[in-house]
């Protein structure tokens, strides 16, 4: 199993209408990136969201990236999510920006697709209806990988049209292309995902073993995909919670069950209208539930039902175990939640230092070795006649070109 941070830009109360405090997050968040890389995490996921006020006011995570990958090494930098819709922007940008990010990671970025989180956000586009969005995203995934591979692109879509030939750049770095993902909520996206040999991006808001049908659909559809979206398969299950691991025991429950840890269930629950609600279905501006009610025995409850990690490193270890039953590839935790700023630090370190290498073993990252591994391209590098000497001029997709310019063997 391997593990990672979830970065969203959540910013509750009224310091999400105050710039300093905005800023002042955004700068912590990218720290605890940064520290991750240090400490044997391997991925930091940054969401995109549009006009989710409190909730996530990260709507550029490409900038995000750029902004971490100058000062990290190892770690991968993910989009969570980049919503397809040509209606948002033109598909072209999407491959453009991706391939972008690939080069200035080298390899280390991973792309994460969906549809948009909920009507509220993409109405900022002027889409009214949230189902359309599903149409667009079947014909605009495919059309990215053809844009990466191809250097005389066109395409006459429903959707989005480039009607005459042209060379999208830049091409990705290195070999292939960069690892795609998909988000995912119901059953029939997750065997969705697994069809296309794409990754899945889940989010768990309810006991964790209620979501094992969900990943079985995903692995039985992985056995024998329909079509591989792009040149590889990526077999992974990200499913994302929440910890809290301290070397405090105490000081952990307390914070699991602090007041307010529930806000924000209710504001996923309100802007996230195209998944499941939470099993308490309890919506902003409704208060949230008070988890310091419950004391002890709720906290227990949770921690049993897989909905939360909490405690010491040896504790967390254990309770980890639930996420490996079901299934999970990759467990990644938003932690900007009741923490205080050094406290997540703390979890950070802890966390990476204790209880990661417990549970991952192989130093490389496994969207790495599905990347290496990968085939021959999955479209030829020319559509039709083109000038000879542009194709003469044209290196192998898989080509990867050394300091003095040669190809490498």
């Amino acid at each position: 199993m391997e593990f990672g941070i979830f970065l969203n830009g959540y910013i509750p109360g009224p310091a999400a209408h105050d710039r300093a405090s905005e800023h002042l997050m955004f700068m912590r968040e990218f720290e605890l990136a940064i520290k991750a890389d240090k400490h044997n995490w391997k991925y930091a996921w940054f969401g995109e969201h549009h006009g989710l006020t409190e909730y996530s006011h990260l709507s550029a995570p490409e900038v995000a990236i750029g902004y971490v990958a100058a000062q990290t090494e190892r770690i991968h930098l993910g989009t969570a999510i980049n919503s397809l819709s040509p209606r948002k922007e033109h598909p072209v940008r999407f491959a453009e920006r991706a391939a972008m990010m690939d080069h200035i990671t080298e390899g280390r970025f991973e792309w994460g697709t969906g549809r948009g989180a909920g009507s509220h956000e993409v109405a900022s586009f002027n889409i009214a209806d949230t189902n359309s969005t599903k149409a667009e995203w079947d014909e605009v995934a495919p059309q990215i990988v053809r844009m990466w591979e191809q250097y005389d692109y066109s395409f006459q879509g429903e959707h989005f049209t480039v009607p005459t030939p042209h060379n999208i750049l830049p091409k990705p770095y290195g070999h292939s292309h960069p690892p795609i993902w998909m988000a995912c909520g119901n059953p029939g996206s997750f065997a969705k995902a697994g069809s296309l040999g794409v990754g899945a991006i889940a989010f768990n808001f309810e006991p964790i073993y209620n979501l094992k049908g969900r990943i079985e659909a995903y692995k039985e559809a992985a056995e024998n995909p329909v079509e591989i979206l792009g040149d590889f398969q990526n077999n992974n299950v990200m499913m994302t919670n929440a910890v809290i691991c301290l070397n405090d025991r105490k000081r952990a429950r307390e914070i699991a069950i602090s007041k307010g840890r529930g806000y924000l269930v209710t504001m996923v629950n309100m802007y996230h209208d195209t998944m499941p609600k939470s099993a308490d279905a309890i919506t902003w501006p409704e208060p949230p539930f008070d988890l310091s009610q419950g004391g002890d025995e709720f906290l227990d409850f949770a921690i049993d039902a897989g909905l939360m990690l909490v405690g010491t490193p040896e504790e967390v270890c254990e309770q980890i175990a639930a996420y490996q039953t079901v299934g999970c590839d990759q467990l990644v935790f938003g932690i900007n939640d009741g923490m205080s700023h050094e406290e997540n630090l703390e979890m950070i370190e802890l966390f990476g230092d204790k209880v990661i290498p417990e549970f991952d073993k192989n130093p490389e990252h496994s969207t790495t070795a599905y990347r290496r591994n990968a085939g021959a391209p999955k479209y030829a590098p020319f559509n039709g006649p083109v000038d000879e000497n542009l194709k003469h001029s044209v290196l192998p997709a898989n080509a990867i070109l050394g300091l003095d310019g040669k190809p490498q063997a």
